[in-house]
């Protein structure tokens, strides 16, 4: 009598996603900008743990988790649709497992958090299928219909992105880079953003291939932008404030938006004026949301 054996529950880092420059080179006929855009990830981010269960079950805990509306909780969260797509695309049902994602990020903040999500739920579940690579099918159509960022979070390595995030580049050498997260708790809806933007649209510069030193690294971002900043700030006035309030700090090499918003970034030269500088943003404010981590070098 053969037997099989039971799966072990496991869980799913989805890491912040951080625009560390973004350009608008243009408007697609169908209406979508297109953009250039060097992404890197945070040790900071959601997770998802996936446990055997007679069916399949979706719930969200976590200090965000009263965020999500009764519907976006529901089946119309991107977990749940990520596993849905992702079932259909290889001809299965939905997984009998129980999803608990946990909501560290805050929701609409320019970080990438719903696309995390879906991408860290495709990764989960190609591992609780046991799936070899070639088996596979390409996600690209898939992923693409979630949300233009979930291809790069997929891979969650740093990359330039192209297009409407469908072209990926990723970086061969990047450096390791201490960063502070500030968010002041204002949703700040992406396709608003977008559709306020208005141009002017930049034309495509040659980009290096590695970045292996973070001083040369960081001189390369100061000459490149967010061209979304002005835009969200419209939308999310406290945009500006958090910024400002980056750029206080001494030791900030660079402060930034991340995205299309709220959520702005501080890189800094180590990890303890990166804490420091937290804990003193966070004391001042506490009504924003405050962290620091590091953004990881390529593998």
């Amino acid at each position: 009598m053969s037997t099989t054996k039971a799966k072990a529950p496991f869980s799913v880092f989805a890491p912040a996603k951080v625009n560390l420059a973004l350009h608008i080179t243009g408007r697609r006929p169908d209406g979508y900008h297109a953009l250039e855009s060097l992404v890197a990830f945070a040790s900071v981010g959601d997770s998802l743990a996936i446990a055997p269960a007679s069916a399949f079950s979706f719930s969200c805990a976590g200090p965000f988790a009263d965020s999500f509306s009764k519907r976006e909780s529901g089946p119309d969260n991107i977990v749940v649709r990520a596993a849905g797509a992702l079932a259909t695309a290889l001809g299965k049902d939905m997984p009998a497992a129980q999803i608990t994602l946990t909501k560290n990020l805050p929701l609409a903040s320019g970080i990438g958090g719903g696309s995390a999500d879906a991408a860290a739920t495709l990764r989960g579940l190609i591992q609780w299928w046991a799936l070899a690579p070639g088996s596979v099918p390409d996600l690209m159509p898939l992923m693409t219909a979630l949300g233009a960022d979930v291809p790069v979070c997929l891979a969650s390595h740093p990359a330039r992105m192209e297009g409407i995030g469908d072209i990926l580049k990723p970086l061969s050498r990047f450096p390791a880079l201490p960063v502070v997260l500030v968010n002041p708790l204002k949703p700040c809806d992406t396709a608003r953003v977008f559709r306020g933007y208005q141009g002017p649209f930049r034309s495509p510069a040659p980009w290096p291939g590695d970045f292996p030193d973070s001083s040369e690294f960081i001189s390369f971002l100061k000459e490149r932008h967010n061209d979304l900043t002005n835009t969200a700030t419209e939308i999310v006035p406290e945009i500006g404030s958090v910024l400002a309030a980056l750029e206080e700090n001494a030791p900030c090499r660079l402060a930034r938006m991340s995205g299309s918003g709220a959520t702005c970034f501080g890189l800094f030269p180590d990890q303890r004026s990166a804490q420091e500088a937290a804990q003193a943003l966070a004391a001042r404010h506490p009504e924003w949301w405050v962290v620091s981590g590091t953004l990881a070098p390529a593998a």
